[in-house]
């Protein structure tokens, strides 16, 4: 089937998101999500884009942004281009780590660019990480209430007051309410319990014990585990289950 043309912004402001290959987890831990920021940093100068929010999310991260001297689509492919290099290093991996086609949606006025900025702060709250905005470190919530550096924050809070400190107060009381407003989102199935993993596991690849997975053939094993991360399993999930390494599971995933 062919690939839907994707809609361009009149603004040239979109809420794009990033996800990884068969929901596979991008930022194992605080180095990894600290060096994507750091990457968005020097992307940013490289292509003149500017940032008005992000949210890292363990699989997938979003993002509100303006086109600079290059397209969007352009933009993109630098920053996976050089987080995955520097990922493949330290894990020793190698391959793709992002879902080839990125998603995105246009943002064409003042109202949903601020229901965009909500949603996309509020995700780790939604998800349950956190109780607190605040508390999230890898979100630009903070930036603007303290002058963040990577995140241009003076159009947001210019929406709410002329005033600096007016309008830090109004932003957070409008992150404080609960946004009902229909953003793109990743689609996310509900991650299944380890015991239903197991029964997918055991029917998807008829076998009475999970571990028997390991004497399965090669080919046939990488068929079912293809199977198994379209019901929403990811690659911890079936390793732990079935001792299998991670890293055997990811590679036929992305073949």
């Amino acid at each position: 089937m062919p690939r839907t043309v994707r809609e361009k912004s009149n603004t040239g402001v979109y809420h794009a998101i990033l996800r990884g290959i068969n929901r596979q987890t991008i930022f194992e831990d605080e180095e990894d999500a600290t060096k994507f920021v750091e990457t968005l940093g020097e992307c940013r100068k490289k292509s003149e884009f500017r940032l008005y929010a992000y949210c890292l999310m363990g699989n997938h991260a979003h993002f509100l942004v303006k086109e600079g001297r290059e397209d969007l689509g352009v933009t993109v492919k630098r920053v996976r281009a050089s987080y995955v290099y520097w990922y493949n290093r330290k894990y020793g991996r190698c391959g793709h780590l992002f879902q080839d086609r990125y998603k995105s949606e246009p943002v064409e006025d003042d109202k949903y660019f601020l229901a965009v900025l909500r949603y996309i702060h509020q995700n780790p709250v939604k998800a349950g990480i956190v109780k607190e905005l605040v508390d999230y470190p890898w979100s630009s919530y903070r930036e603007y209430l303290n002058n963040g550096r990577l995140v241009e924050t003076d159009f947001a809070l210019g929406l709410f007051s002329d005033d600096r400190l007016k309008a830090v107060e109004a932003f957070k009381r409008f992150h404080e309410i609960e946004g009902q407003e229909n953003c793109l989102d990743i689609d996310e199935k509900r991650k299944p319990t380890d015991a239903e993993a197991i029964e997918l596991i055991r029917r998807i690849c008829q076998v009475a014990n999970c571990k028997e997975v390991q004497k399965l053939d090669k080919a046939q094993r990488s068929r079912y585990f293809r199977l198994l991360a379209d019901e929403g399993l990811s690659a911890r999930q079936i390793s732990r289950i079935t001792g299998i390494g991670r890293w055997v599971i990811l590679n036929a995933l992305e073949n």
